[in-house]
C-alpha cells in the first residue's frame, strides 16, 4: 500500500512539472482567428453601378455640313404625299374593244388584259409572244370592223403563261356479249395565253351606228 502511495505521488510531481495550472480563463480562438470571421456589425454597402459606368457615353464623330448631300426634288413634277393612292394609268387602247379570232378551228372572243385558254399550242414556252393573225372581227363601243373573211393587217398579241391540262375524265368502253370492258383516263392539254393588245384594224373599212341606220 505504501509503494503505491509513492508512486502516485513521483506522478503528480512529474505532472506538475509540465503543466501549469491558472485560474484565468483563455479564450479558446485567439483575435488573429476571430478576425476571419466579421461580426454582424462590420456590413457591407454595395451598391450597383449606375448606367454610365456600365455604358459609357461615347462622343459623337463629327460630320462637316458638306458631307451631307440634300436630294434633289424635283419640282415641276408633283410628288405624291405619304399615304395618297396613286391612281392607275387608264389603258391606251379604246373603250370596249375586243375581238373574235380563230386558233385551231375555233373562235374565241378576245379582250386586252384578259386569258383565255386554247387547244395546245405545239413549240410554244412559257413567256413565249405570239401574234395571232386570223382575226375575224373587232370592235369597240361606237364602231366595228367586220371581216371579209378576215380583217386585214389586224394583229392580237398575245403572251404564253402556262401549258397544262384540263382535268381528268374517265372513258369507259363496253360491248356486251363480248366480254369486253376498257377503262382509262384522260387529260386533254391546253394552253393558257394573256391577251396583250390588238392592233392593226384602224385603215380597215369600219361599221358605225350612223351607217345601219342610215340603211334602215
Amino acid at each position: 500500500m505504501a509503494s503505491a502511495t509513492a508512486i502516485v505521488s513521483t506522478l503528480c510531481a512529474s505532472f506538475g512539472t509540465h503543466c501549469t495550472i491558472s485560474s484565468t480563463s483563455k479564450p479558446l480562438f485567439s483575435q488573429s482567428s476571430t478576425s476571419r470571421f466579421p461580426s454582424h456589425s462590420n456590413k457591407l454597402s454595395l451598391q450597383p453601378p449606375t448606367f454610365t459606368q456600365r455604358f459609357p457615353l461615347l462622343p459623337l464623330p463629327k460630320v462637316s455640313e458638306s458631307a451631307v448631300a440634300e436630294p434633289e426634288i424635283d419640282v415641276t413634277t408633283p410628288q405624291p404625299e405619304a399615304g395618297e393612292i396613286v391612281p392607275a394609268q387608264p389603258p391606251s387602247w379604246e373603250p370596249g374593244l375586243f375581238a373574235v379570232v380563230m386558233v385551231g378551228g375555233r373562235q374565241y372572243i378576245v379582250h386586252p388584259g384578259r386569258w383565255i385558254v386554247v387547244q395546245r399550242l405545239k413549240g410554244a414556252k412559257a413567256n413565249d409572244k405570239i401574234a395571232l393573225q386570223k382575226v375575224l372581227l373587232v370592235g369597240t363601243d361606237t364602231s366595228c370592223y367586220i371581216g371579209k373573211p378576215i380583217v386585214s393587217n389586224a394583229v392580237v398579241y398575245a403572251t404564253v403563261e402556262e401549258q397544262g391540262f384540263d382535268p381528268k375524265v374517265i372513258v369507259f368502253k363496253y360491248k356486251r356479249k363480248k366480254q369486253y370492258r376498257r377503262t382509262y383516263g384522260h387529260k386533254q392539254p391546253h394552253t393558257r395565253l394573256r391577251i396583250n393588245s390588238i392592233m392593226g384594224y384602224e385603215n380597215y373599212p369600219k361599221v358605225t351606228m350612223d351607217d345601219v341606220k342610215s340603211e334602215e
